[in-house]
């Protein structure tokens, strides 16, 4: 009897290292993001993005699992937004011009607050893997359209003397022969109107980092924007509500329990 709680103790207390380093082991691998088998119930990423719009885009999400490859994600992005027959100008007639678009009635920034939900469709097996996701969101669309504002030649009775004023482009009093120039960009600021409207969207995300606490993806998506109020973007262009476009979005971020 007194040999089998001998051995007994014995197992426990020269075991007992053992285990204490298994369990260390384990920690150290959670925390370097080298444990496929870990659910990290939350997400934080950070994108940068182009968009068919012309411009470019930066995006903030926040993720929450549901379960385990359904997250629920709040989101924020903000981009520029030009109208497909924008085409910069500059005036051959002045030593020194500034480019401007000639019909550009408004700049217009975009910022759309959002919630929408993303499933895993292909779950990464491996560090050589790519986990395949498709996402949906809602939300606002803030559109913030700034009045632009042109250098113009001003016409006197002295062909040696042409000053220049600073007005917001009129498209029945402003001719491209008569332009100097764009204005500063924050000139009319304290003039910028808000168009509150809606958007839904779609993607696909591509993650591909190597350990699995940190986000490395490529995203490619839809947005639709709708108005009530059409934006006023281009004089000689008829006035929109709906808009389409296309992104690519650069996406790095981290998770943690």
């Amino acid at each position: 009897m007194f040999k089998n709680i001998f051995l007994i103790v014995f197992l426990f207390v020269f075991s007992f290292p053992t285990i204490g380093q298994d369990l260390k082991d384990s920690q150290s691998r959670i925390d370097a993001g080298e444990d496929l088998k870990v659910l990290y119930r939350n997400e934080s990423n950070f994108g940068l993005f182009v968009h068919s719009a012309g411009g470019l885009g930066i995006a903030y999400r926040r993720g929450y699992h549901v379960h385990g490859t359904r997250k629920r994600v709040l989101e924020v992005e903000a981009q520029n937004f030009k109208h497909a027959k924008e085409i910069k100008s500059v005036n051959p007639y002045y030593d020194n011009a500034r480019g401007f678009v000639y019909g550009k009635l408004n700049s217009v920034l975009v910022i759309r607050p959002g919630v929408g939900f993303q499933n895993t469709l292909f779950e990464k097996q491996e560090k050589k893997n790519v986990e395949i996701r498709f996402s949906y969101f809602v939300g606002a669309t803030l559109a913030f359209a700034k009045p632009v504002y042109l250098e113009v030649v001003v016409k006197t009775n002295d062909p040696n003397l042409n000053p220049i004023s600073t007005e917001r482009y009129d498209p029945d009093k402003h001719f491209a022969s008569d332009i100097y120039g764009k204005a500063p960009f924050f000139k009319g600021l304290g003039q910028t109107r808000l168009y509150p409207g809606g958007y839904g969207k779609i993607a696909l995300s591509f993650e591909y980092g190597k350990r699995y606490n940190v986000i490395k993806a490529i995203e490619t998506g839809a947005v639709v924007d709708v108005y009530p109020v059409a934006l006023p973007l281009m004089a000689f262009a008829p006035k929109q509500r709906v808009f389409a476009t296309l992104y690519l979005k650069m996406v790095w971020g981290k998770k943690w329990f």
